[in-house]
């Protein structure tokens, strides 16, 4: 195998085909030293050469490669790689990251379905499910739908069949010790406290007890409608909108003292009698419009009231002018305020706060609109190019640094059902989700804040020092698609259970291979068979004395550094 390209998706895939057993070989002229030193650290090599210019394709043996993977940081580089082998290897399995989907229909093209992988898209799903706390994964296997759901153990102590009958597990974490046993046996013993993840179709998971509808669909926390009255009063006071407010406050004022003179001093010339309250207030707003509509008339009235007349004019038409100038510009500044993001939400909740708008931004926001979710998106670059695409979804941005507490203020962090910090650079992302912590005060740990990092290590570090439990690589989701696309394998689906991601792929059993008459208890103890179609029927789950024969198809579910192992393990060696 051959990976052009070691930032982002390439390490992870170089790494996962290296544990696999594939010899791998690396081209890139410009790496990361700190990435480059990894690499040769496990022995691969490593080709510091131009893959889309020079001859770097050719020293790394594109004659006798089994497959290419194009994963440069310049996607322009990626296709002119691709084409380029194409051109010259036309039997090689080519598989490349575009993230620009009329690109990558049209490159499909040429290089056959299932060859163009995008990163954002392959993962937004495990960081949509972590900002809903939904604890359970559809997947859909051989057209059958099933649902990885996690649970707390609450009953007494026993096996994993004694609570879950025949469903089958795929994790179990002790709650003393934190540990996690990934796809162990039924006869497995489970205590209180436990966490488990178990698979099964819907009718499975209900006669078990299991009610995943209620977990999918979990209710948004809501602000009383007075506290929200408050909030859009302080944010109001805290705009432009302040000297609005205290002109307007001051003409009902001077329209009260007035409508009261009037009534106790005005004399009707016609009925020699005061006015009611009602005529009063009437006139007195029809004095103050300027109307003059002649039914009424301070001529013939006393000295005194002729002056207050004269009084409540110019200061009434000096208020009502100035109110509309000041309405006009708030209007106007409001609108402004929301081309360039820089609005308040004052009485949202129950929402995602969403911080970091590329790519992966972009596609978690539209996983969270489909799931129903109300979105605030955070963006400091005002000229970012999914701006208009956000907007014409109606979701309010504000352009702001998310490191500060007047933009957590902003977007009523202290009610959001969840954050999600998805910005490209690791230490961005840490210091904001640390912002974040102190932001949410007493709700941290009640309120899920989703982190992108993709050191691996650093990510372990942050979730046992600061106590972050929703650390997400994309990489680390996505590498198991091209590592699975390169070996000729179809990957369905990456989820993570706790913090261990997982794969579920299928296997097509070639004659001769690997796997053949392999029983299925003969796997790894880390992986599970979910299903098994032989024949045209879809056996869930299979016997574990069942023999694997030439023509199944197999669904197999596990870790993925340990499943892709497994995968390969049926494929063919170069001398066949």
């Amino acid at each position: 195998m051959i990976v052009c390209g070691l930032k982002g998706v390439g390490l992870r895939t170089v790494e996962q085909l290296h544990l696999s057993g594939v010899s791998v070989v690396v081209v890139d002229d410009d790496p990361d030293l700190r990435l480059a030193r990894i690499v040769e650290g496990w022995g691969v090599p490593h080709i510091h050469r131009s893959a889309h210019l020079g001859d770097g394709l050719a020293e790394a043996g594109l004659d006798r490669a089994l497959a290419v993977i194009c994963a440069e940081a310049s996607e322009l580089v990626s296709l002119e790689i691709a084409m380029r082998v194409r051109e010259t290897r036309p039997d090689v399995r080519v598989v490349v990251q575009l993230a620009n989907p009329s690109v990558g229909t049209a490159l499909e093209r040429v290089i056959g379905a299932g060859g163009v992988l995008d990163v954002a898209t392959l993962a937004a799903p495990s960081f949509v499910e972590a900002c809903v706390g939904q604890p359970s994964h559809e997947i859909d296997i051989g057209g059958e739908r099933f649902a990885v759901v996690q649970l707390t153990v609450t009953e007494e102590a026993g096996t994993f069949r004694s609570h879950f009958d025949n469903l089958a597990p795929v994790a179990v974490v002790d709650s003393a010790s934190g540990e996690m046993e990934c796809c162990p046996g039924r006869d497995h013993l489970i205590a209180p406290g436990d966490r488990v993840a178990v698979i099964g179709t819907p009718d499975e998971l209900e006669r078990s007890g299991v009610e995943v509808a209620r977990a999918i669909h979990a209710a948004a926390p809501s602000v009383p409608l007075s506290l929200r009255i408050r909030r859009r009063l302080r944010a109001l006071m805290q705009t432009n909108a302040k000297g609005l407010v205290f002109t307007l406050g001051a003409l009902a004022a001077l329209l009260v003292i007035a409508a009261i003179v009037i009534r106790f001093g005005y004399v009707d010339p016609t009925t020699h009698t005061h006015l009611d309250l009602l005529t009063s207030v009437y006139f007195t707003v029809e004095t103050l419009a300027t109307v003059g509509f002649g039914d009424y008339s301070f001529g013939g009235q006393s000295a005194w009231l002729q002056g207050f007349a004269i009084a409540l004019i110019v200061v009434g038409v000096t208020l009502v002018t100035t109110s509309f100038a000041l309405l006009t510009n708030l209007l106007v500044s409001r609108r402004i305020e929301q081309s360039l993001g820089r609005h308040r939400v004052p009485g949202m909740a129950g929402h995602v706060v969403v911080i970091g708008l590329g790519s992966l931004g972009i596609r978690v926001v539209e996983g969270l609109v489909a799931e129903g979710r109300r979105v605030v998106i955070v963006e400091r670059d005002p000229s970012n190019r999914y701006l208009g695409r956000a907007r014409s979804l109606g979701i309010p941005v504000v352009i702001a640094d998310a490191t500060q507490r007047e933009t957590h203020t902003a977007v009523n962090l202290t009610d959001a059902l969840a954050v999600a910090i998805l910005t490209s650079d690791d230490l961005t992302n840490i210091d904001t989700g640390l912002a974040v912590r102190d932001s949410l005060g007493d709700r941290w740990g009640r309120t899920p804040v989703v982190l992108r990092v993709f050191d691996r290590d650093l990510a372990r570090m942050m979730e046992r020092n600061f106590g972050f439990s929703h650390v997400r690589s994309t990489s680390a989701l996505a590498a198991p698609w091209f590592a699975g696309a390169a070996l000729g394998l179809d990957v369905l689906e990456t989820f993570y259970v706790d913090q261990q991601p997982f794969l579920v792929g299928k296997l097509s059993v070639s004659a001769g291979g690997g796997l053949q008459g392999l029983a299925m208890q003969d796997l790894s103890t880390r992986t599970r068979v979910v299903a098994l179609r032989r024949g045209g029927e879809l056996e869930h789950p299979p016997r574990r004395g069942t023999r694997f024969q030439a023509g199944d198809e197999a669904y197999l579910l596990g870790p993925y550094d340990e499943l892709v192992g497994v995968l390969r393990r049926d494929q063919p060696t170069p001398d066949g």
